[in-house]
């Protein structure tokens, strides 16, 4: 049996070898404690002595440090001082000590100059091309704009015509006793007899009578009355010629036309100005074309349009627009564009839709950026610059007209040379909105953040 004082010399001696152990390895511990860890804020299990990207989800890994100093204690030469901690799940929700968010995920520390509010977003090649973001340049070029439309073709106003007599009386024959019936100028319309037109026929002859070849102021004065009547010079001739009154008078067409309106028939008294017929030249019709407000701003008068149908071979016609008019439909929330277009050949008939283009220019160079670039929030549009060294940059930007092709033109906010994201930019969105959430907070609690509510 060993005696009391070897025992306690045995286990004196144990204690000194642990002690000089511990001694000569407390260097490295210090360094251990000392050096920079990284782990993914998606999954806290992944730790890293170096910087780089978690293995499972891609994420950039971030910095993790001991804080064994005191709340408020200034932070060691060279070492950054941790402003607060963010949770990288849930936007908004940031503690001034380590913990877990409401999820359950650690809090990510923010650092001294790596404010996450910071307007420029940093992501490298690998995850970029995962996440397939894509750009392209923002270009120069004119403001073009080309839509389509639906036109109506109608009778030209200018070309209607009412056939009415100056005096009453019957109508004995109808020589046109249709409606859509064709007539050129000179045509037989109708024969009527009245005996205003019978009579002043008579005083003629009878002053010519009077009065001789030469004429005198009755003469000249029944003259005037035939004239007055609308006869022609032939007629008048004719009857003081054969010295006979005629007790009809043929009717002839004054134009060319279709007769689109009949209001009589044979047999029928027509009192002075009562309209018989109704004719349309078809030479030349228009196309009503509806116009939405939204596309108001690239039509005008004067403009060059072209109209196509669909009836029978598909044809073309290029017109102008004579008149915009000023009245928008409250139902349709539509103006009217009044295109006029030559019809020689009778081929537009009125009632046929058609299909109309317009095109216009409204400026010659502007800053174009691509519509699949700009995200829309309703309260203001955005897109991302890529920047140098796989940085972008999330930016306001005013629109003005949509231009052909898929382009915006750029008002302010961009310019001619950038790159802009168009594919993937809902991630870079979601990251930027996570950081404006943390700049809101921080601007109302202060410069040092609220502590996360479970």
């Amino acid at each position: 049996m060993k005696s009391p004082l070897s025992s306690i010399l045995c286990l004196a001696l144990v204690g000194a070898t642990l002690l000089f152990a511990a001694l000569a390895f407390f260097p490295t511990l210090l360094q251990a404690a000392e050096k920079q860890l990284y782990t993914c804020g998606m999954h806290p299990q992944i730790i890293r002595d170096t910087p780089g990207n978690c293995p499972i989800c891609g994420m950039k890994l971030q910095p993790v440090r001991a804080n064994t100093a005191a709340p408020g204690a200034a932070a060691p030469s060279g070492e950054r001082q941790i402003k607060y901690y963010q949770s990288t799940m849930i936007p908004g929700q940031v503690s001034d000590k380590p913990g877990k968010d409401t999820m359950g995920m650690d809090l990510v520390p923010v650092y001294e100059g790596g404010d996450s509010s910071a307007p420029t977003i940093q992501i490298d090649a690998a995850t970029t091309q995962r996440m397939n973001l894509q750009t392209a340049p923002v270009e120069h070029g004119p403001v073009r704009r080309e839509f389509r439309t639906v036109g109506i073709v109608a009778y030209n106003e200018q070309g209607l015509r009412d056939i009415t007599t100056k005096y009453e009386g019957w109508l004995e024959k109808l020589y046109v006793n249709a409606t859509w019936t064709a007539v050129k100028a000179g045509d037989p319309l109708f024969e009527i007899y009245s005996p205003d037109l019978y009579n002043a026929q008579l005083n003629y002859l009878v002053a010519v009578r009077s009065e001789g070849s030469e004429g005198g102021p009755l003469t000249r004065a029944a003259l005037a009355r035939l004239q007055l009547f609308d006869l022609p010079a032939d007629f008048i001739a004719e009857i003081a010629r054969t010295g006979e009154a005629r007790r009809t008078y043929t009717f002839r067409a004054p134009a060319d036309g279709v007769v689109i309106e009949k209001m009589a028939v044979a047999g029928q008294m027509m009192k002075a100005g009562e309209k018989i017929y109704r004719l349309a030249d078809l030479a030349t019709v228009w196309v009503l074309a509806q116009i939405y407000e939204k596309d108001l701003p690239f039509v005008q008068d004067g403009q060059t349009v072209v109209v196509g149908t669909s009836y029978g071979l598909p044809r073309t016609f290029e017109g102008k627009i004579q008149l915009l008019l000023p009245q928008v439909e409250e139902q349709t929330r539509t103006t009217t564009a009044r295109i006029v277009l030559p019809n020689a050949d009778g081929f537009l008939r009125p009632g046929m839709f058609t299909d109309v283009r317009f095109a216009a220019q409204l400026a010659d160079d502007a800053v174009l950026v691509p519509d699949m670039a700009v995200l829309r929030s309703g309260e203001r549009d955005t897109v991302f610059v890529a920047l140098e060294g796989g940085s972008f940059e999330p930016r306001e930007v005013t629109l003005g007209a949509r231009s052909e092709g898929n382009f915006y033109q750029v008002l302010s906010g961009l310019r001619a040379g950038e790159h802009v994201v168009i594919s993937g930019q809902f991630m870079l969105d979601s990251e930027s909105q996570l950081r404006e959430a943390i700049q809101k907070m921080l601007r109302q609690t202060g410069s040092t953040p609220a502590a996360a509510k479970p």
